[in-house]
C-alpha cells in the first residue's frame, strides 16, 4: 500500500512538472531555469578564482602557475563527467517529455554507476602516472612540477565524486529543478572559499591546503545533491535495481554525451598546449597570467554554459511533445539573452581589466601579460553563446553527428591551429590571442547550422499542423456519417 502510495505521489509530481515544461510562458520558464544553473556555474568558476587568488598570496608565479596548469586534469574530469551527465540529461529530458518515467530511472541510475567506475579508473590511472602527466600538463621546471603533484593528489581523490556529482546536477537540470542543483554547488563554494584561508595560511599546508579545500568542498556538495534524490524530492529516482544490463543503454547514454566530451577533452588539450608555449614565450610569468586570465574566460563562459543548461530541459520536453513553437522561441530567447549578458560581462572585464589582474599577487610582468590577454579575449566574448546553443540544440534533439562537429569546432578546429600556429608568428602576442581568434572563426562555423535548424523546425512544424488538420478532417467525415 505504501508503494502505491509513493508511486502515486511521484507519478503527480511528473506530471506537475511536464505542464510546467511545456504550458509556462518560455520567457519565465527560461530565466527561472537559467539563472540558477549561471549562478551555479558562476560561483563554481568564482571559487576556481578563489582558489588562484589564496593560492598568488603565497608569492611565487610558480605555485599560480601550478595550479593554474591543472586546469587540463580539471578538464579530463570533467570530460567523463560532463559525458555521462550531459548525455543521460539529454536523454532524460526527452523520455519525460514523453511521460516515461521507468526508462528515465534506468537512464539515471545507470549514469550514476557508470560515473563512479570512471572516476575510479582516472583515480588509479592518475597515481600510476602522476609526475609524467603533470611535466605533459605543462609542469617544467622542478618547483611548478612539485607544486602541481601536490595539488593534483587531490584532486584525483575527489575524482570519482567529481564525475557522479556532474551527474547529479545534469540530471536535476533534465527535470527542470535547476534551484536544487544550484543549492549543492553554491554550498559546496562557500565551504571551499571558507576552507583556503584556513587551510593554506592558519594550518601552514600552502598549495596542498587549497587542494584539500577543494577536496572537500566537492564531497560536501556531492553529499548535498546525492540528497536530493534520496528524500523523495526529484522525479527520478536513483534505484540499485534499475542500474541498467543493457550495454546500449550506456552506449545512448555515452554517444549523447560525446559532443561534451569532445569540447571538455579538446579544452583538456589546448590548456597543454596553451601552457607549452606560454612557458616558451612567456615563462612562469606568462603561465601564471594566463592561468589567471583563464579562469576568468571560465567565469564567462559559465554565462553561455549555464544558460544553456537551463534551456536544455526546455528543448527536451517540448521537442518531444512536439511543440516545436515553443523550440523555436526557446532557442531565440535564450540566444539573446545569452548574448546580453555576455557583452555586459565583456565590457565591465575590459574596462577593469588592469585592476581585475591586480588583485592577484603576480609579478609585475605576469600582470602586465595579464591585462593585454583579457582585453583580447573581451573583443570576442559576446559571440560565444551562438557556437554553443548551437551544440546543445543538435545534442537534445539527438542529431549526434552535428552536435559533436559543433563541439569538436571551437576548439579542435580553431584552437588548437591558432594556439601552434600564431605563437610562432607573433611571439607572446600570438599566444595572448588565441582565445579571441578562435572564438571569432567558432562563431561564423555555428552560423550555418544554426540557420538549418530552424528551416529543420518549420518543416517539423508544417508536418505537425498536416496531419492536426488531417484529424480534424477524419472527425468531420465520421460525424457526417453519423448523421446521415
Amino acid at each position: 500500500m505504501e508503494e502505491v502510495t509513493e508511486e502515486t505521489l511521484v507519478a503527480e509530481r511528473e506530471r506537475k512538472q511536464f505542464e510546467k515544461m511545456t504550458k509556462t510562458p518560455i520567457p519565465k520558464l527560461v530565466i527561472s531555469l537559467g539563472i540558477p544553473t549561471t549562478l551555479s556555474m558562476m560561483v563554481t568558476s568564482l571559487y576556481n578564482l578563489a582558489d588562484t587568488y589564496f593560492v598568488s598570496l603565497i608569492g611565487e608565479d610558480a605555485v599560480t602557475a601550478a595550479v593554474s596548469n591543472l586546469l587540463a586534469l580539471m578538464s579530463i574530469i570533467q570530460a567523463i563527467g560532463f559525458t555521462y551527465g550531459m548525455g543521460s540529461g539529454a536523454i532524460i529530458s526527452k523520455l519525460l517529455g514523453k511521460r516515461d518515467r521507468k526508462s528515465a530511472d534506468e537512464v539515471a541510475s545507470s549514469a550514476f554507476a557508470i560515473a563512479l567506475g570512471s572516476g575510479l579508473l582516472i583515480l588509479l590511472i592518475g597515481f600510476l602516472f602522476l609526475k609524467p602527466l603533470m611535466w605533459l600538463f605543462g609542469s617544467r621546471d622542478g618547483a611548478t612540477l612539485q607544486y602541481s603533484v601536490a595539488y593534483a593528489t587531490f584532486i584525483l581523490i575527489a575524482a570519482p565524486i567529481m564525475c557522479m556529482s556532474f551527474v547529479l546536477n545534469n540530471i536535476l537540470r533534465a527535470e527542470g529543478k535547476a534551484v536544487l542543483s544550484m543549492i549543492g554547488l553554491i554550498t559546496g563554494a562557500v565551504v571551499n572559499v571558507a576552507l583556503d584561508p584556513i587551510l593554506i595560511f592558519a594550518c601552514g599546508l600552502g598549495v596542498t591546503g587549497a587542494a584539500i579545500a577543494t577536496c572537500v568542498s566537492q564531497t560536501v556538495s556531492f553529499l548535498i545533491l546525492l540528497f536530493m534524490f534520496v528524500s523523495g524530492r526529484t522525479v527520478v529516482r536513483l534505484r540499485f535495481t534499475a542500474i541498467s544490463r543493457k550495454l546500449s543503454v550506456y552506449r545512448e547514454i555515452i554517444k549523447t554525451g560525446f559532443p561534451s566530451f569532445c569540447r571538455q577533452i579538446l579544452a583538456s588539450l589546448c590548456s597543454v598546449f596553451l601552457n607549452d608555449a606560454a612557458f616558451t614565450y612567456g615563462g612562469n610569468a606568462a603561465q601564471a597570467a594566463l592561468g589567471v586570465v583563464q579562469k576568468f574566460f571560465m567565469l564567462a563562459f559559465s554565462i553561455a554554459l549555464g544558460i544553456g543548461q537551463g534551456y536544455q530541459p526546455v528543448l527536451g520536453y517540448n521537442y518531444s511533445a512536439k511543440r516545436f513553437d515553443r523550440v523555436r522561441a526557446a532557442y531565440l530567447f535564450t540566444l539573446g539573452f545569452a548574448t546580453a549578458l555576455m557583452t555586459v560581462f565583456a565590457i565591465v572585464c575590459a574596462v577593469f581589466a588592469s585592476g581585475l589582474m591586480h588583485v592577484f599577487s603576480l609579478s609585475g610582468t605576469a600582470t602586465e601579460i595579464g591585462v593585454l590577454t583579457l582585453r583580447l579575449q573581451c573583443l570576442m566574448m559576446p559571440l560565444i553563446p551562438t557556437n554553443f546553443m548551437a551544440g546543445v540544440t543538435y545534442q537534445v534533439v539527438g542529431n549526434k553527428a552535428v552536435a559533436s562537429v559543433l563541439s569538436a569546432s571551437r576548439q579542435g578546429l580553431f584552437y588548437i591551429p591558432s594556439v601552434l600556429i600564431l605563437p610562432r608568428a607573433f611571439g607572446l602576442l600570438g599566444v595572448q590571442s588565441c582565445q579571441a581568434v578562435t572564438d571569432f572563426c567558432a562563431f561564423f562555423f555555428a552560423i550555418p547550422f544554426t540557420l538549418a535548424f530552424f528551416k529543420k523546425l518549420r518543416a517539423e512544424q508544417a508536418k505537425v499542423g498536416v496531419l492536426s488538420a488531417e484529424g480534424e478532417g477524419q472527425v468531420c467525415d465520421e460525424m457526417n456519417i453519423m448523421k446521415n
